[in-house]
């Protein structure tokens, strides 16, 4: 909202936030592991995700150590250095989420 002060006597400085967001089991989990060419180079990228921030980052976190590559995860997508689809896939269907692989 980034108000400091309002003079108005009547202003609310309630802001009607967005709920938060929360995250579905992985059964329920329908995720997409596709490629993706970024900036010239194979990136795997996991879309679907729904949750949390935080829970998002901890499967980016989990997926990239088990495949021992870099990668980064923000605005619901994993991004997975590599093509890697294979072995992301067998971790995420290990784990229990709902994923196929995408174009």
């Amino acid at each position: 909202m980034n108000i400091v002060y309002s003079t108005n006597p009547d202003f609310d400085y309630n802001a009607d936030s967005e709920p938060e967001v929360v995250t579905l089991p992985p059964a329920q989990q329908r995720l997409i592991v596709r490629l993706e060419r970024r900036g010239g180079k194979l990136s795997t990228m996991v879309d679907g995700f729904v949750g949390t921030g935080e829970d998002l980052s901890a499967l980016g976190r989990t997926l990239k150590n088990r495949c021992g590559v870099g990668g980064t995860a923000k605005d619901g997508v994993i991004i997975i250095q590599g093509d890697r689809r294979d072995d992301v896939l067998k971790l995420l269907l290990a784990a229990g989420y709902r994923a196929k692989r995408g174009n």
